[in-house]
């Protein structure tokens, strides 16, 4: 029997870069693939190949053994394609169910069915264990919920047979992974083909069949995920051996005297109740939770980006009034958001001008005037310690891959050398020899006393690199946890406290 799909030697190209040289893949009904490679590897080129975005320079693709030709997204829907893309392909002013079934809208004639639409969403959210409200408006929801949505609408064409899933676990919670999981699970039992892209490599443990790694837009291998153990494919993607990449948590190095940041009773309107914590020089804070916690509600409290209704904040022992994100910068906090393209970049402008555009004055002459030789020098200083993949220092930003846009976030941080540091899942879509670097980034401006809070999905990573752990549940802080005492279960445990039954 012909394989579900097969990809043989494709190339794609684009001005000043080859994207893809000859790349091959093979997928079987009812398999997980999963698809590895660096940041600029040529993983989302090839499936946006496959999902009719990009047209390939040369190969060809076969689906159930015969030729096919996708000249767009609906010649691909039409061959049963599906995509969850990594970079979320939502529109915001619509509802949940509206983006769901978008050109696909249950009708009357001209008029819109809009109470069957809800239905038609409410029963597919409910067969797939996800819980969100159908009429919200996908532009007030966090990442993790448009990343549901974006998983709902890929899952909601019932001809699909090969689903191409783009980092889905980048920003939804252990739980809401379980979930998507079982819906794996159940795709694989119907003979769905699904090619899974990750960088988390213990999820590729617990789904997939085999692997195939790609390597500077070039194909490396493809092995049985049983045969092949986490150093070798890593091996595979970097071209070298990864020392270090061990979950080794790093030695307590803070000053618990030395409080930068101080919080109490934090509140907010719609969510945070009474939150308080220190963050001490030298300290990386971790903050744990499900999605909608109010982690990342807790952080644009404090630079101002949402508004207050309680509570205080003491920075080097001064209380302070943060009116606004640029008051936040003002007094020495960095804010690295989760939704990078639209709180943390200039898309159209070049890797320079986001590099230094909150350092500023560090890179003007005397009279004011932009110097342009300084800045291109702290440009290329973090493209190489960062490892930012991107033909030069004047590249647009939103042509390089997701990972070194987030990594470009990061630098513009750095390259501010705030006194805080909140970074808000900053190695989403990292690849893991880059999260490496971070990893080492992070430690190191812990050491050199920096006060860093930190917030993630990825319970390992907190847990990595926290000196202590902050647990929220329901906008509120419901735990804790020091080095030396916290793990999976204890924070769990904290994570999945109904907070209003026990005040009950």
């Amino acid at each position: 029997m012909s394989p579900l799909l097969e990809i043989r030697d494709v190339s794609k190209g684009f001005p000043g870069v080859q994207a893809l040289q000859d790349v091959n893949l093979v997928l079987d009904r009812g398999e997980v693939l999963a698809l590895v490679g660096e940041n600029g590897a040529g993983k989302s080129t090839l499936m946006k190949i496959l999902s009719g975005i990009y047209t390939k320079d040369s190969g060809s693709i076969h689906i159930d053994g015969e030729p096919v030709d996708i000249a767009g997204p609906r010649e691909a829907q039409a061959l049963g394609i599906s995509i969850i893309h990594q970079e979320m392909n939502l529109l915001p002013h619509l509802t949940v169910a509206q983006n769901m079934y978008i050109g696909r809208e249950p009708r009357l004639g001209p008029l819109l069915k809009e109470r069957a639409l809800r239905r038609q969403a409410e029963q597919l959210l409910a067969d797939l264990g996800i819980q969100l409200p159908v009429s919200a408006v996908v532009g007030d929801l966090t990442v993790a919920q448009q990343q549901m949505v974006e998983i709902a609408k890929a899952l909601s064409f019932d001809s699909t047979k090969i689903l191409v899933m783009d980092e889905p676990t980048s920003a939804i919670s252990l739980s809401e992974t379980q979930v998507l999981f079982r819906l794996i699970t159940s795709l694989r039992e119907r003979g769905v083909g699904i090619v899974y892209i990750s960088h988390r490599m213990e999820e590729l443990r617990q789904i997939a069949d085999r692997v195939t790694v790609l390597r500077d837009g070039t194909y490396v291998g493809t092995k049985a995920i049983d045969d092949v153990t986490e150093e070798e494919i890593i091996a595979m993607m970097v071209g070298r051996e990864l020392s270090g990449h061990h979950d080794q948590r790093q030695a307590v190095q803070r000053h618990p005297d030395d409080v930068v940041l101080s919080v109490r009773g934090l509140s907010t309107k719609r969510l945070l109740k009474d939150v308080s914590f220190d963050l001490h020089r030298g300290e990386i804070l971790g903050f744990a939770g499900l999605m909608g916690a109010g982690r990342t509600e807790t952080a644009r409290a404090i630079i101002g980006a949402d508004p207050s209704t309680a509570g205080s904040i003491t920075l080097h022992g001064k209380d302070v009034k943060i009116t606004g994100p640029d008051k936040a910068v003002e007094l020495g906090i960095g804010y690295l958001p989760e939704d990078r393209k639209r709180h943390g970049l200039m898309l159209d402008q070049d890797v320079t001008f986001n590099m230094v555009m909150s350092s500023l004055r560090a890179v003007r002459g005397p009279l004011g005037f932009l110097r342009k030789d300084k800045a291109q020098q702290v440009t290329r200083s973090f493209i190489d310690s960062l490892r930012i993949k991107t033909p030069s220092t004047r590249a647009t930003v939103k042509n390089l891959s997701g990972g070194n846009q987030q990594k470009i976030v990061i630098g513009k941080w750095l390259a501010r050398d705030c006194d805080v540091l909140i970074f808000d899942e900053p190695t989403r879509g990292i690849d893991v020899g880059a999260k490496e670097e971070i990893y080492k980034l992070l430690n190191e401006l812990a050491q050199r006393g920096k006060a860093v809070m930190l917030i993630s999905s990825e319970l390992p990573e907190v847990l990595r690199l926290s000196h202590r752990v902050v647990v929220m549940s329901a906008g509120q802080v419901t735990g804790q946890l020091d080095n030396d005492e916290a793990d999976q279960e204890k924070v769990m445990a904290l994570a999945t406290r109904n907070i209003d039954r026990e005040a009950a």
